[in-house]
């Protein structure tokens, strides 16, 4: 595979070293307590495995499918709450950025800025992100080709930050279906920085439940194995310890019992394509 660069993320670094890392967390704020551990549930697994852990949890999930939903406690408690959880774990957090005004606190908090998908071509975010100097994680939008995710990247490296990952989560296709092309980690590795694979939402059938997104749970593993095999250097992945009760997309979140298993295949699928390719190279 080609090289990548090492990325900075809190006292650790990611990518280019032959390991996954993996970003994984509830996906909004509930109770801070219940976050908590499954963020102690995620390390433990991560520790056991050899690989980076970050945890993830958003503050606000501010393009929700209705008006109705549950957002979170939004910028100042959630980010107050990331801050004890980054304490209490002592392993990094990331979490959504929305707004140019967001930025500046975030970025006291979070290791890494994440630019959501439908934000992926907002030149001033991005900029005023990359800025920060902290690791930018950037979805992939769902109506990009992987191709055009260069000229995103140019928009952070141009400002001097090369702590930037890219994040494939899924490209629509018709109404509420999303398909992962595999051939989108191989050709955006190529731009030098490394690749996630958002395992959940890319079973996520948006708005496919009328005022809240759907899901195809039992799809997870399988995309997340394949996508081992395709080159990742990442994965992302929304979990939980009873997806039914979640406050937002529990039909795509992984049971965090589950979460084991799966992170086993893709580590082991890892490791044999990183094998192949130095041999093929031999």
């Amino acid at each position: 595979m080609e090289q990548v660069k090492q990325v900075k993320i809190g006292n650790t670094t990611v990518g280019n070293n032959g390991k996954l890392f993996v970003m994984a967390g509830p996906c909004v704020i509930e109770d801070s307590d219940r976050i908590l551990k499954i963020g102690q549930e995620m390390k433990r697994i991560c520790e056991k495995l050899g690989v980076t852990y970050i945890f993830k949890a958003s503050y606000d999930k501010a393009n929700r499918s209705s008006y109705q939903s549950f957002r979170g406690p939004g910028l100042r408690d959630g980010l107050r709450i990331l801050k004890e959880i980054k304490q209490k774990l002592g392993v990094p957090v990331i979490s959504d950025v929305h707004s140019i005004e967001q930025i500046g606190p975030a970025a006291e908090v979070l290791d890494v800025l994440q630019i959501p998908a439908f934000l992926c071509r907002q030149t001033d975010l991005l900029e005023e992100a990359a800025r920060t100097g902290k690791c930018i994680n950037v979805k992939k939008g769902q109506f990009m080709a992987p191709a055009d995710m260069k000229n995103v990247l140019e928009k952070m490296s141009h400002v001097g930050n090369e702590n930037l990952i890219l994040t494939e989560r899924g490209f629509s296709l018709g109404y509420h279906n999303l398909v992962v092309d595999m051939r989108g980690f191989p050709i955006m590795r190529r731009f030098g920085y490394p690749v996630v694979f958002d395992a959940t939402h890319s079973v996520q059938l948006p708005g496919g439940a009328g005022t809240k997104s759907s899901g195809q749970r039992q799809y997870i593993g399988t995309l997340a194995r394949a996508a081992a095999g395709a080159g990742i250097d990442g994965v992302f992945m929304e979990v939980h310890d009873n997806p039914a009760e979640a406050l937002c997309d529990g039909p795509n979140m992984l049971y965090l019992s589950q979460v084991e298993d799966v992170l086993r295949d893709m580590i082991a699928i890892h490791d044999i394509t990183l094998h192949s390719v130095s041999t093929e190279k031999e």
